[in-house]
């Protein structure tokens, strides 16, 4: 938080993005109106929420690094861990509740700070500590607790409920919260806006600077940790978003490669097509940027033809967003523009809406076309309640296939693949093995593949693009070029032997 004669922001360094509090009482205030318009709600409801718990690894004292539940997060702007916060419907009115420190926290963990402080730092109402719930809450006799309990769409997990000792005393509903404040979540205030664009800002210079550092013969990892590096010293972020994928050659072809069982420990090669997917987060807003672009700093045919046929898609789809567009029909648009410089370069044969009619466009982009972004880099309120996704190959792995709208924040990435686990049953099948060049596509089995991501918020009258990262091949390029003459980022690895 920033500093004390200036309690109403949170800025992490001079040089970062000052973020005023006041955004969560607007979200407050938002949510508070859908309630008191939701027929199920009573007056006199006080909305009661559980912050995110501060845990130690496994068994042991070792503490796993605190990131505030996001629907918390977005209500209150609280750092800390192990709280709780209250909105008093009628009047959103709001009251957080801190743990109460032993004395020995000040040795160990720093200053015990009063409650005031709290108050004025996050700018609420009131403030309690925690073993206080019950009975503040008895004084205030709500009609109802309105606590959180909904499934999340994309992890299919489902958000916990706020619980303390005494609840049992007050009538409780945690049906009516959920899909109101989820849908609040969607669309992005002004204030949650500039800081996306800020960690967008932040991001893309990240991705820059490993376009400009990377060389053939360094490892995937070297260029994660180059982009964890600039985003925090840089930009404040001290999470990223997600696991950074930093694949090479035939890793590109994994879609969330970079996991604990393939941590990006691939030897960049000469002649290596790379797609870097990295997003850095401020504030817990997120952002989520990916970046191809041949190893060398040089396309080759078969590069730049896989990747114009992915830029194309994406432009496209920049062009037709605006409100009242289907989501559903920003996929199909970018897999039939795809499908099309396919058969254009020769990989493809054939009339491309009948590839269309045999879903061919999945087998080279099998995830969805992009998906909502906020507290959460997969966004909540992509289905809502009573929503069923599309069976269709492509379109059910989609994480929303809502009509967009303004202020809506998302990606959009098209991407083409070359996966053995989906081109081997699509050469299989004679439907639409028929549709294929096989003796060209031969020389593609090892490419890996092309994705490229950037995030939108939706406008009034079409979109605005925040991420600014060197799209063309002629920008990728120079910009690579300008790198070229740059020092080793990194001196040559520490042997493991020991000293002679």
């Amino acid at each position: 938080m920033s500093a004390s004669n200036v309690p109403s922001r949170y800025q992490l360094g001079s040089h970062t993005l000052a973020v005023p509090v006041s955004l969560h009482s607007t979200n407050r205030k938002r949510l508070c109106e859908r309630l008191k318009n939701a027929k199920e709600v009573p007056s006199e409801a006080i909305v009661l929420l559980q912050g995110g718990e501060q845990k130690q690894l496994y068994c042991t004292d070792r503490d796993v690094l605190f990131r505030q539940e996001s629907y918390f997060h977005w209500t209150f702007g609280v750092l800390e861990g192990d709280c709780f916060g209250a909105v008093e419907v009628d009047t959103a009115r709001s009251i957080l509740f801190f743990p109460r420190l032993p004395p020995e926290y000040a040795i160990w963990m720093g200053k015990i700070h009063e409650l005031e402080h709290f108050k004025k730092k996050y700018g609420v109402d009131e403030v309690f500590f925690t073993d206080e719930i019950a009975d503040v809450l008895t004084k205030k006799a709500p009609s109802v607790l309105l606590t959180l309990r909904g499934l999340n769409t994309d992890s299919g997990q489902y958000c916990r409920e706020a619980a303390f000792d005494g609840i049992s005393k007050f009538k409780v509903d945690n049906k009516s919260l959920h899909p109101e404040i989820t849908e609040c979540r969607v669309f992005k205030t002004p204030e949650e806006i500039e800081v996306i664009r800020f960690t967008n800002r932040v991001s893309s210079e990240a991705h820059k600077e490993v376009m400009r550092r990377i060389r053939p013969g360094m490892t995937e990892f070297e260029l994660e940790s180059l982009f964890h590096h600039f985003c925090y010293s840089q930009g404040g972020c001290r999470h990223v978003a997600y696991t950074c994928i930093a694949g090479s050659g035939h890793n590109c072809a994994t879609l969330h490669y970079g996991h604990a069982g393939a941590p990006n420990d691939k030897k960049i090669n000469d002649g290596d097509m790379c797609l870097f997917d990295m997003g850095g987060e401020y504030y817990c807003y997120t952002s989520d940027i990916t970046c191809s672009f041949p190893a060398n700093g040089k396309f080759t045919e078969d590069q730049r033809n896989i990747y114009e046929a992915v830029y194309k898609a994406s432009r496209a789809v920049m062009a037709a967003v605006k409100p009242g567009v289907k989501w559903t029909d920003m996929h199909r648009l970018a897999e039939r523009v795809q499908l099309t410089c396919l058969r254009d370069m020769g990989l493809l044969q054939g009339d491309v809406d009948e590839m269309m009619k045999c879903y061919l466009g999945a087998v080279f982009m099998p995830h969805g076309l992009g998906h909502f972004m906020g507290c959460d880099v997969h966004d909540v309120g992509g289905y809502p309640e009573g929503t069923k996704r599309i069976e269709e190959p492509g379109l059910r792995s989609l994480r929303t296939t809502r009509v967009l709208q303004k202020s809506m924040v998302l990606t959009i990435e098209p991407g083409i693949y070359f996966i053995d686990a989906t081109l081997n049953p699509a050469l299989e099948n004679p439907e639409t093995a028929r549709f294929f060049n096989q003796e060209m596509l031969q020389r593609f089995r090892n490419f890996g593949g092309v994705r490229i991501e950037d995030d939108i918020v939706v406008t009034s009258d079409g979109m605005e693009l925040m991420t600014c990262v060197p799209r063309t091949v002629p920008e990728i390029e120079a910009l690579m070029a300008e790198g070229a003459n740059l020092p080793p980022l990194f001196a040559p690895a520490v042997s493991s032997q020991g000293a002679s």
